[in-house]
């Protein structure tokens, strides 16, 4: 009877090892591309962020704080970069754990530039939940409240809570936007589950102008 002979430990030992080392190379490689190209798209450094998608990066990659890339130049006003991530299809309606949006996070910076080029590649403007209006009121950016009511944004769409665009003007004391949004067809007598009013807000923000500007078109 032949008898077979037995490997060494070392050997197996040294073979498993290079083995794990096959799996967990390709894999760390892959982070340092990942954690490379959300340091682009974070800083703008936008011919590296496309560099990085040509070698396959996902251009929908989110961090390690659920924040898709997209959204995450967008909130820095990364122009360049948005650009970039627009070019290879990154979904432009992809939302954060907060559920914030590209145009969300648009409208409340006040960026009417990146609002329009978001909109041109189909961003929504009308969705459940807060919405890129209701973002733009709240920060007092006219002219982006302008464009997305020319868009076919709902004056009076409502938040989570029932919250609407003409409450947080009057919460965060927009006078100009609370003007703008009643001359649009505001309801100045909507209420929140709360059962607030934008004239409430008002008050309660110690704006007598907005209050009074509120009483004249019918609240009570």
């Amino acid at each position: 009877m032949r008898t077979e002979r037995r490997r060494a430990p070392g050997i197996v030992l040294v073979a498993l090892m290079m083995s794990a080392l096959m799996i967990v190379a390709p894999v760390a490689r892959g982070q340092q591309l990942l954690d490379d190209f959300l340091a682009a798209v974070a800083n703008d450094w936008a011919a590296n962020a496309k560099a990085l998608l040509a070698r396959g990066v996902d251009p929908n990659s989110v961090d390690r704080n659920g924040d898709p890339a997209l959204v995450i130049a967008a909130r820095a006003g990364n122009l360049a970069t948005v650009e970039v991530l627009l070019a290879a299809r990154a979904n432009v309606n992809v939302r954060n754990a907060y559920g914030d949006s590209a145009l969300m996070l648009a409208a409340l910076s006040g960026n009417l530039e990146l609002v329009k080029k978001l909109r041109a590649r189909g961003a929504e403007i009308n969705h459940r939940g807060w919405t890129p209006l209701l973002y733009a009121a709240t920060g007092g950016h006219d002219a982006i409240v302008r464009y997305l009511l020319a868009e076919g944004a709902k004056v009076d769409a409502r938040s989570p809570n029932g919250t609407t665009a003409l409450m947080m003007s009057a919460r965060e004391k927009r006078e100009s936007t609370l003007a703008l949004l009643i001359a649009s067809g505001a309801d100045v007598n909507q209420r929140n589950d709360d059962g607030a009013s934008a004239l409430d807000w008002a008050e309660r923000s110690g704006a007598p102008t907005l209050a009074e500007h509120l009483r004249r078109a019918g609240a009570r």
